[in-house]
């Protein structure tokens, strides 16, 4: 069977795994636990546009899961079938910032491309944030200012509570010399924010935002 399940799905079902888990700690009733068991197979299900019988079979074993060591086994058997970010060279992810001359990437082979959704990282130096996200089956590089907030608050692409700072990017604004300044808070640490993400919805969003 070939990877199906990408990043933010994976993470989606990881996230259900815990409410079963919860569940059966905290009620009783059988009924409801069937009830809740449906539920999350239903909301499995409608992750993706289309399952065949194989992978119907592999995700279904989710309401099986009672314990947190069930639920690990499952993420286990899950994990080998997640389709890992578009694999991408160190000279591809420069092309995207053509801009920047001294573009200082991390190391790609210490990269984990199954579990992200987009690759991110902070440089200092200039006190920049580079995103790379692959928007209707292409690549994009966003880059902008970075400011940490030194504080938790709502992350814009993850929607979650960690450590956030401002990126603000300029885009082109109507006419050809006008520019807007747009920006949001996000994740300080975008593996983190990688781990987090259960939908691509606000990661387009964002895209959308600050690339015109």
């Amino acid at each position: 069977m070939n990877p199906f399940i990408r990043n933010d799905q994976y993470n989606f079902i990881k996230k259900q795994t815990q409410i079963l888990v919860n569940g059966h700690m905290t009620v009783n009733d059988r009924a409801v636990l069937t009830a809740l068991k449906s539920l999350t197979l239903e909301k499995v299900f409608e992750l993706f546009e289309l399952l065949n019988e194989e992978q119907k079979q592999l995700l279904s074993s989710i309401v099986e899961v009672k314990e947190k060591e069930q639920a690990e086994v499952f993420v286990a058997q899950i994990k080998p079938f997640i389709v890992p970010f578009k694999q991408v060279s160190e000279q591809a992810i420069k092309k995207l910032f053509p801009k920047v001359k001294k573009l200082k990437i991390p190391s790609i082979q210490e990269m984990d491309f199954k579990r992200l959704s987009y690759i991110g990282w902070n440089d200092k130096g200039s006190n920049k944030k580079f995103l790379v996200m692959e928007y209707k089956e292409k690549l994009v590089g966003i880059s902008g200012g970075f400011a940490s907030s030194h504080k938790k608050g709502l992350c814009a692409l993850c929607h979650r509570f960690e450590e956030v700072g401002m990126f603000t990017s300029f885009v082109k604004g109507a006419t050809q010399d006008a520019f807007t300044k747009r920006g949001n808070y996000i994740c300080q640490d975008s593996q983190k924010c990688n781990d987090n993400l259960v939908s691509l919805t606000k990661l387009d969003e964002f895209i959308e935002l600050l690339d015109g």
